[in-house]
This record gives C-alpha cells, structure tokens and sequence, in this order.
C-alpha cells in the first residue's frame, strides 16, 4: 500500500503512486472505422491496445501502486482491464466526474497525498518518461518551480492531491468544458489574464500564481516534460502517424 514514507523512498523519488486513468473517451467516423473500436483507450497501436501498453509501461516504472481504470462496459470486458487493479464504471458524462469515481475507489486505502492522473491515448509514453515527469514534479507544497517563458502545450499526465481535486471540483469541471479553447481556459483566470494572453505578456509564473488564489493550493507546470506525455490520438491523421512511428 501507499503511505506518505513510501512515496518519498528512494533518495526522494516519488514511489508507490496509485494512478487513475480515465478511459471513457469514444470516437467516431473515419477514426473509428480504420481502428475497428469506438473507445479511445482501445485503439491498437503495435498489437496493443493504448490502454494494455500505459498499463505495462507504468508497472515498468517501478513507481506505481495500483491503477484504477474509469471507463465504460468494452472495457470491463476488455482483457486488458485484468492488467488495472480495479475497473470502475464512468462516474458521469464528464472527464472530471469519472477522476472523482476513481479517488472515490482509492479513499478506503492508505494511499499518500498524491495521485498520478493520466489518459489513455497516448501511443508513446515509455517507462522513463513517466519518472522523468515525476521526477519533476515538487515533492513539497512549499516548493516552487520556476519556469522559462515559451511554448507550452497541455499534457495527458498530472500529479495531484486528491483532497485539493475533490474541493475544487466546480473549478476543474469549468477548465475540463474550455480545455479546447485557448481563449476560454485563459478567460477563466480573469480579464488582466485575456490582455496579457492578446500582448503576448502572459507568462507561466503568472498563471501558477493566479491557480493558487482561485484554489487554495499550490501548483506548477512542469519544465521539459517528456513530448510523448503530449501527444495523444484525438484523429485519423494522429492515429495514422502512431501507427507509423511506434515502437
């Protein structure tokens, strides 16, 4: 089981880490009838469904606990859910409701204060990408980061505090309806951030400090992060150049 000790083994490396992985994404036309699936997390890649590789490749980490799989009935039924500790049905319409189906599993645990969130569509994560974001992420809430100015995309993996998730659950349900829109998720931080964002003037710092007021956490975004925890298979053309590039 997880506790606060175990997660700081190893000379401070965030060890035993439950994860949750949301798997109730589906697809639909072209996408879906070149994949022969119309659930995301079972798209083959390689001769593996996304789902069975993120499964093998965080138990390669060495790092993970166990892994709770959120999805829908063809997962259940998938021979891959035999690889997840446990397989839950989808908590609600909402990407949001079925993270809070999988922290709802882990609270009966001794878990520690920190969750490992990612999705599961991501044709090229590996073992050492996953302790490299790890490995980043702050051990501490007291820590802070400091980042470069640049181009910065939304990755597929978080580490969370389940308790902070579940308190601003109406903040997260809000970022989860925008994550589309670049105006939209910069809308939410507040009229300063829409001019900074339209000058070019908006910088990560600030959007760290500003999630600190609005959720009463801390926060941070993490510098170099491996690519293949951005890269998911949102299309055909995605999935053409997963099917092409994997390894």
């Amino acid at each position: 089981m997880s506790n606060s000790e175990d997660e700081s083994g190893e000379a401070g490396r965030l060890m035993g880490i439950d994860v949750i992985l949301p798997a109730g994404g589906r697809i639909s036309g072209e996408l879906a009838e070149e994949t022969g699936v119309e659930v995301k997390a079972l798209i083959p890649v390689c001769g593996q469904t996304v789902l069975e590789r993120t499964l093998d490749i965080l138990r390669a980490t060495g790092r993970v606990d166990r892994a709770v799989v959120v999805g829908p009935d063809e997962i259940a039924k998938h021979p891959a859910a035999k690889l997840a500790d446990a397989v839950l049905p989808e908590g609600g319409s909402t990407g949001p409701a079925n993270i809070m189906q999988g922290i709802e599993w882990l609270k009966g645990s001794e878990s520690g204060n920190r969750v490992l969130m990612i999705t599961t569509d991501l044709p090229f994560i590996t073992p050492q990408a996953i302790s490299t974001f790890l490995d980043s992420c702050p051990t501490s809430v007291n820590e802070y980061v400091r980042l470069r100015d640049g181009e910065w995309t939304m990755g597929c993996s978080y580490l969370v505090n389940p308790e902070a998730l579940v308190r601003n659950r109406d903040h997260i349900e809000r970022v989860f309806a925008a994550r589309k829109s670049q105006i939209a998720m910069v809308r939410l931080l507040g009229i300063m951030f829409i001019l900074r964002f339209i000058t070019r003037t908006l910088a990560i710092p600030h959007i760290e400090r500003r999630c600190v007021q609005m959720l009463g956490c801390s926060g941070a975004g993490i510098r170099e992060s491996p690519p293949e925890l951005a890269f998911d298979i949102d299309d055909i053309e995605e999935y053409r150049y997963a099917k092409e590039h994997c390894r």
